[in-house]
């Protein structure tokens, strides 16, 4: 599910960042031939995404650290819960902790998050997806994130499908002149999704035969209605104001996804801690 080549470039700058010119505590206090074992160790429930990418942080430091994980991504862990055994160079485990733990902890703190809100709708036919704000150079890792807490993924790039926002329609001249100049140019294998804030708009994609029609910061009644006058003639997203205390309510309208930015772009870490035992 995961590229290597890209995951070790993203893994690299991340160590570079921070050992570039090496570890003047550890080089200074640990002997070069000292070996220990660590654990991770769950301080919080939540759900762990990120193992592979963590091991491969003491990996590339050190191809013999072993790493031992007790879970998969995807499962559930509680507090106090020993997530993983490293054992290896007691230098190379302390100079890779902190990467090795920031990635573990970003990941899972996305993956707690996202199985949060789909947990909400567990029981209505919808679907809980990313958007693209993201960290600049995690995407990859975050959208992972999200499909280990049982979310799916929007767009991953610009190129991946057409979404005509606001500023497009306002660019090209309205919803229709949009749709139509974005269809004469992409292939037939392409869809189109456009954005609208008003029934009227709602309207005039329906009429150009959108693909995915996506309802911006509108109202319960209103998302209803919208919905309504659609009437499977197209997918129907949710988008705005999409919060734990809202998104059943919104699901409840009979959209068929609901996109969430605070799950990638405001998750908190999972609180997780690497001990030497």
């Amino acid at each position: 599910m995961l590229n290597k080549f890209t995951i070790d470039d993203i893994i690299t700058k991340a160590l570079k960042e921070d050992i570039s010119l090496g570890d003047i505590t550890t080089d200074n206090l640990i002997d070069e031939g000292a070996a220990s074992q660590a654990l991770y160790i769950a301080k919080e429930n939540g759900i762990i995404a990120g193992l592979s990418i963590s091991e491969r942080v003491f990996k590339l430091l050190n191809p013999d650290i072993e790493f031992s994980a007790g879970l998969k991504d995807g499962e559930g862990v509680k507090h106090g819960d020993i997530i993983a055994k490293i054992q290896g160079p007691t230098r190379d485990l302390l100079k890779g902790e902190r990467t090795a733990l920031n990635f573990l902890q970003r990941l899972s703190g996305i993956a707690t998050i996202t199985a949060e809100f789909c947990a909400r709708v567990k029981d209505l036919p919808v679907r809980i997806v990313d958007t693209r704000k993201t960290t600049p150079g995690l995407r990859m890792l975050e959208k992972y994130a999200v499909r280990m807490g049982g979310g799916h993924n929007h767009r991953f790039c610009l190129s991946d499908g057409v979404l005509i926002k606001d500023n497009h329609i306002k660019a090209a001249g309205g919803v229709g002149s949009a749709i139509e100049k974005a269809r004469i140019c992409i292939p037939h294998t392409v869809k189109i999704e456009i954005e609208t804030e008003t029934m009227e708009q709602v309207q005039e994609a329906l009429d150009h035969k959108a693909d995915i029609i996506m309802l911006d910061n509108m109202s319960l009644d209103m998302m209803a209605e919208a919905v309504r006058i659609i009437n499977k003639h197209a997918l129907v997203e949710a988008s705005g104001n999409v919060r734990l205390d809202t998104v059943y309510d919104i699901a409840k309208t009979g959209v068929d996804i609901i996109s969430v930015g605070s799950i990638t772009h405001s998750a908190k870490a999972l609180d997780i801690s690497m001990r030497i035992v």
